[in-house]
């Protein structure tokens, strides 16, 4: 039988070492999934619920394989579906590979069935490389290129296959004008050093400072020593954004934590206090958040041109891999010996730590959510794999959980969407079979999506070989980061009929499809119900009953914010008193731990 298109599709996928692909099926990729078929299944078809789900699943496999993710979906509605998942991976700069259908080439421009201007629409989200495939000969070079580009710009791409042509006999490009042939498929990225001359500038900068502040995010990943003995020899504390929290351990005495809305005091007196800082691969975007203008140096080293600079007004901007510019940074640098800032960042880090533990302790009704994210911190296997949700879960995983060892985590950084936490961790549970995942997310994210894709976690648990992939769900009824965000952000009560949600028994309906389910809902069982789960056999849900009146509030609570609070508390909100009770004892162990 010769072969086809969609046969040598999958082909070429092979040879880029792609073992699954996350997708849906539908008639607008009817050919694709005939050639999974033929193909044994190689790579894997793992079917989703949803094609949002396909895409954040393959956010997740990219995001903790550090290979391209590969999502797939039928013409019109599928294609529509992919577009949340495609955007969180273009904003939080993930390689994403979207394979998607399209109506038949006779049919196209006849307002026919499914027939929506795919190139128009996918424009935007994956704006570096869209394509849609007219003849046989474009392959293998649309696939190759949207992989490279993918790589090369950490971003999504996609290539659109007409139905028709999937089912076409497979004819590679001659070696003839107007065909474009490929190479041997692979990328590696390019190491680059920012000039020598500009290093020594960054240099001059960081040394002038007595009270030196780190700010790294994802983009120092792959440069940890580099980054601890900038820290070691300037005597700086180091701040993390949300998604480079996974970068540093949190055991290091000056690593202050997060920053921002979600982030810690620490982080907050490390960036008000010091007089220089250094950015290593952050795009961190609430300049608020970062030293006043004026009263501090700045330093900027980044992979990407096009990002660089934006955020501070530095002074030097280092365009190139962290890990290489801080080899040649490094030597240049001189030793502080005045360890008083040092020591100064430690105390807070150590006082900080103090606080969040008290703060998980206040009694709430009946479960404090901090706890839960307390008590999982000093269980965490040291290679877990941690996800969260938007929303308050955000919050808490963030301020809470202290990473160490191999740990890695992240959630939808930029895009800020809900529903990612339990895709993500399917995601990573392919990416690291013998690894266990966490899932933390909210009861709105769970009724969003969470529910059904704990069917395919059912459906394929048997393929990894660690089961564990626990998915723990804040059960309040409520949508309580906009509830918060109601009151703190324009002093409106909260709006009982857009926020509260119905109830579920979310353990019970894991159960049911042959996962384990553990209802917690006193302080005491959680510490037992986090070992159960870590100990088990299968998937695991935690359905936990917290308290949605336990306040998300800052470490650094503007004015403003706490005025906009007590506004929504005199207009009639229905919590009033369980929000002013639980708020001010929350806040008063950070007053307490500064006494």
């Amino acid at each position: 039988m010769p072969k086809q298109v969609a046969d040598h599709i999958l082909e070429r996928l092979r040879d880029w070492g792609v073992e699954q692909v996350f997708g849906y099926p539908g008639d607008g990729i009817n050919g694709l999934v005939a050639a999974f078929g033929r193909a044994g299944d190689r790579p894997r078809f793992i079917q989703s619920r949803h094609e949002e789900m396909s895409a954040f699943e393959a956010v997740g496999y990219a995001k903790f394989s550090g290979k391209a993710g590969v999502c797939a979906a039928t013409s019109g509605p599928g294609a529509v579906h992919l577009l949340n998942g495609l955007y969180d991976a273009k904003l939080d700069h993930v390689p994403v590979v979207a394979i998607v259908g399209q109506t038949a080439r006779s049919a196209m421009g006849g307002h026919y069935q499914q027939e929506i201007d795919l190139l128009s629409l996918y424009k935007d989200v994956a704006g570096e490389y869209v394509q849609m495939a007219m003849v046989p000969e474009q392959f293998p070079n649309l696939i190759d290129r949207a992989f490279r580009v993918a790589l090369a710009e950490r971003a999504p791409t996609a290539v659109i296959v007409p139905a028709d042509l999937q089912e076409m006999e497979y004819s590679p490009p001659a070696h003839a004008f107007k065909q474009v042939p490929s190479s041997v498929p692979g990328y590696e990225p390019p190491v680059t050093c920012a000039p020598q001359e500009q290093v020594a500038r960054a240099a001059e900068v960081i040394n002038s400072g007595s009270r030196v502040a780190l700010l790294v995010g994802q983009g120092a990943r792959g440069a940890v020593e580099e980054v601890q003995q900038v820290a070691e020899v300037t005597g700086a504390g180091v701040a993390k954004a949300l998604l480079g929290k996974d970068v540093l351990s949190d055991e290091l005495p000056y690593v202050t934590g997060p920053i921002g809305l979600l982030g810690s005091r620490p982080s907050y007196e490390l960036m008000r206090d010091c007089d220089t800082l250094l950015i290593v691969g952050s795009n961190f975007p609430y300049s608020q958040f970062l030293p006043e203008f004026g009263s501090a140096r700045a330093v900027q080293i980044d992979v990407d041109g096009k990002m660089i600079g934006m955020r501070y007004p530095t002074e030097v901007n280092l365009v190139g891999d962290a890990a290489t510019t801080l080899r040649a940074l490094i030597p240049r640098l001189r030793r502080q010996e005045d360890r008083s800032w040092r020591e100064t960042v430690e105390g807070n880090v150590r006082r900080w730590w103090e606080t969040v533990e008290r703060q998980a302790r206040v009694p709430a009704e009946p479960v404090n959510p901090m706890l839960l994210f307390w008590e999982l911190s000093a269980r965490l296997p040291d290679d877990a794999i941690v996800t969260a949700d938007s929303g308050s879960a955000a919050n808490w995983y963030a301020r809470d959980l202290r990473f160490r060892g191999r740990m890695r985590g992240s959630l939808s950084g930029t895009l800020a969407t809900m529903g990612p936490g339990v895709p993500y961790a399917i995601g990573a549970k392919f990416a690291h079979p013998s690894r266990p995942a966490v899932a933390l997310v909210g009861d709105g994210a769970m009724q969003m999506n969470g529910l059904a894709e704990l069917l395919t976690i059912a459906r394929y648990r048997e393929r990894w070989s660690d089961p564990r992939l626990i998915v723990a769900v804040l059960h309040n009824n409520d949508l309580n980061q906009v509830t918060w965000e109601l009151r703190g952000m324009g002093g409106s009560p909260k709006f009982e009929e857009s926020q509260n949600l119905p109830d579920m028994d979310y353990a019970a309906f894991a159960r049911a499809i042959g996962l384990e389910g553990i209802v917690v809902d006193a302080p005491e069982e959680i510490g037992p119900a986090w070992d159960r789960a870590l100990a088990a056999d299968r998937p695991v849900v935690l359905d936990v009953h917290c308290d949605p009146d336990v306040p998300p509030i800052p470490p650094h609570a503007e004015f403003e914010q706490l005025k906009d609070v007590a506004e929504a508390i005199m207009k009639g909100d229905p919590d009033s008193f369980g929000v002013v009770r639980k708020g001010l004892r929350t806040k008063a162990q950070e007053l307490f731990s500064r006494t």
